[in-house]
C-alpha cells in the first residue's frame, strides 16, 4: 500500500486495510488502546495477554510470555485466526520500583525475563510469518526510563534500556528481511499499571500530581496518544521509518523548561 490508493480526489482506503496485526498486552491499557485502534483503521487484529477477554468482541489469546512454549501456541493461533501476520505490536510488560539495592537477583530475573526475553520470545515466533508480508512492521513499547535518569526505577529503566538497544538491533537485522521495526519511548500514562502504582503510595493524590508535574505539558500521558504513536509506526504510510524511538512523554526527555517564577 502506497501512496493515497487511487487518483487524486478518490477516498483514501483504510490505513490497515488487509493487514493482520497482533497486539501482546492487549487486555488494557496502551495494548487494548492500540488493538482498538488498529482495528478502527481497517486492520483485523488479535491480542494476547494473560487476559485478554477486555478485548472482546477482538479474538485474544491467552498466553504468559515468559513460557516460549505458551508464546508459539498463541502466536500460531493468531495467525490462523487472522489469516497471516503483517504488524506485531510488543506491548506486554511488567513494572518494577526500588534502586539496585531494593529487588533481589529472583526479581530481577523475573521483570527481564518479561521485558526483554519476553519480547524477543514474540517476535521469534512471528518472525516466519512476517518474513511472508509486504508490509511488515513490529513497534515495541519502551519508556522515557531509557533515556531519562528516574529515581527509584533501576530496574525497569535498566529492562527498557535493553528494549530500545534490542530495537535498533532488531532493526539492522531484519531490514533486510523487509521488516521495519521501531519502538515508542511513554512517559507516565495514565493507565492500570500507574494506577496501581499510585494506589501503594502514602498519599495517591500526591504522587499523582508529582508524576504530572515532571512532565513538562503537566499532565500524564494518554493510553490513547501512546497507541496513535505505535499506529503511527506500524502504518504502511511510514514505509522509510525504521530503527526509530518516538517519545510520547509531554516534552519529558527533551525540554528543560524555567522554573515557573524566572519565567515570568
Amino acid at each position: 500500500m502506497t501512496g493515497s490508493g487511487g487518483p487524486p480526489g478518490s477516498p483514501r482506503p483504510a490505513e490497515f486495510a488487509g493487514l493482520a496485526a497482533l497486539v501482546t498486552g492487549g487486555g488494557s491499557g496502551i495494548g487494548l488502546a492500540t488493538a482498538r485502534l488498529l482495528a478502527e483503521r481497517g486492520a483485523r487484529v488479535a491480542v494476547v495477554d494473560l487476559d485478554p477477554a477486555p478485548a472482546a468482541p477482538l479474538p485474544g489469546m491467552r498466553a504468559d510470555i515468559a513460557d516460549d512454549a505458551s508464546v508459539r501456541d498463541a502466536v500460531e493461533a493468531a495467525v490462523r485466526e487472522l489469516g497471516g501476520l503483517d504488524v506485531l505490536v510488543n506491548n506486554a510488560g511488567v513494572g518494577a520500583q526500588g534502586t539496585v539495592a531494593d529487588n533481589d537477583d529472583d526479581e530481577w530475573h523475573r521483570v527481564l525475563d518479561v521485558n526483554v526475553v519476553g519480547t524477543v520470545r514474540v517476535t521469534r515466533a512471528a518472525l516466519p510469518y512476517l518474513r511472508r508480508s509486504g508490509h511488515a512492521a513490529v513497534v515495541n513499547t519502551c519508556s522515557i526510563a531509557a533515556t531519562a535518569g528516574l529515581p527509584d526505577r533501576a530496574l525497569y529503566s535498566a529492562s527498557k534500556g535493553a528494549v530500545l538497544a534490542l530495537t535498533l538491533a532488531m532493526a539492522a537485522d531484519h531490514v533486510r528481511d523487509g521488516i521495519r521495526v521501531c519502538c515508542v519511548n511513554p512517559g507516565t500514562a495514565d493507565t492500570p499499571w500507574v494506577d496501581r502504582l499510585l494506589a501503594a503510595a502514602p498519599d495517591p493524590e500526591t504522587e499523582r500530581a508529582a508524576l504530572a508535574a515532571r512532565q513538562p505539558m503537566g499532565r500524564l500521558v494518554s493510553a490513547e496518544e501512546v497507541a496513535h504513536a505505535i499506529a503511527y509506526l506500524a502504518s504502511p504510510y511510514a514505509g522509510a521509518t525504521t530503527g526509530t524511538a518516538l517519545a510520547v512523554d509531554g516534552g519529558m526527555g527533551g525540554l528543560r523548561l524555567r522554573p515557573e517564577a524566572a519565567h515570568r
